[in-house]
């Protein structure tokens, strides 16, 4: 892992914030998928799913929890400094399983549900549809605040890592795009408006990653980018287990699902081996 925080706007943090700023809107290709595709191409939405799964979980332990344990190394002994980034870590995986539990799960994006169970829940009223798809918006960008700063934080750290990261995410943002435009659009039968309040919801990905930024600037120094990087590992190991993996599998491509993590694991190992 590079240094700490850069100054404002310069290269690095362009980079960061245009990877986040992609992955946040990549929930506008799922809405795309959803409202213009006619054919829906599960077996490898299951694959990408397990891909970014794969990718999120090697980085999270292989890279980003150990930058916290060397940041907190600065302050204290290392048998401490691990301590206290475990306590971080386990303190994202807290955070957002508190967000998680603080959204019904009707309406929560990362309770996904594979194709027949979209299909029978489209079958209710259009006015419960148009709520449910507005409030799905809000609770999606709620939960893209800790993955855009996630995201954001990979990026200045390692550009090469933060691309990666962006792909994972931006790859499990898709079926989220599809589960705000689906109930919008067949609630108003308008393509657009589905479309623009899928992208929208995508946006707080790049704002959260904003906020924290500065938020946290002031305070910089090892004990914040000890407490950053083992939340962020926290955040990105509780959504891969507890949305993408079970969500590749909802398709019913359990082996395809498990060969996409293989394949996401071994291309983000391969990347760092050459790239650092």
């Amino acid at each position: 892992m590079e240094g700490a925080f850069v100054g404002f706007f310069d290269e690095r943090f362009n980079i960061a914030l245009f990877l986040t700023l992609l992955a946040g809107l990549s929930t506008a290709l799922g809405a795309a998928v959803a409202l213009f595709v006619r054919e829906r191409r599960t077996g490898l939405l299951a694959f990408g799913l397990g891909f970014s799964a794969g990718v999120m979980l090697y980085v999270s332990f292989v890279e980003i929890l150990p930058g916290a344990r060397h940041a907190f190394e600065a302050l204290t002994t290392s048998k401490e400094a691990e301590m206290a980034a475990l306590l971080a870590f386990f303190g994202g995986m807290a955070l957002t399983f508190a967000i998680d539990w603080a959204v019904p799960d009707e309406i929560n994006p990362h309770e996904l549900k594979n194709s027949n169970q979209i299909d029978s829940a489209l079958a209710i009223s259009s006015s419960s549809l148009k709520k449910t798809g507005i409030v799905t918006a809000l609770a999606l960008a709620l939960h893209n605040f800790p993955e855009g700063f996630a995201t954001f934080v990979a990026s200045m750290q390692s550009s090469q890592l933060g691309i990666m990261i962006a792909l994972a995410v931006a790859i499990h943002n898709i079926p989220e795009g599809m589960a705000v435009a689906l109930p919008l659009y067949y609630a108003t039968g308008e393509r657009r408006r589905a479309f623009y309040y899928a992208m929208l919801s995508g946006l707080a990905e790049p704002v959260g990653a904003l906020a924290g930024y500065f938020l946290l600037y002031p305070l910089l120094g090892p004990l914040t980018l000890g407490v950053v990087f083992g939340g962020v590992a926290g955040v990105m190991v509780y959504v891969s287990l507890d949305e993408l993996m079970p969500a590749a599998r909802t398709f019913g491509y359990a082996h395809l699902s498990i060969i996409g993590v293989m394949a996401g694991m071994g291309v983000m190992a391969l990347s760092l081996l050459l790239l650092n």
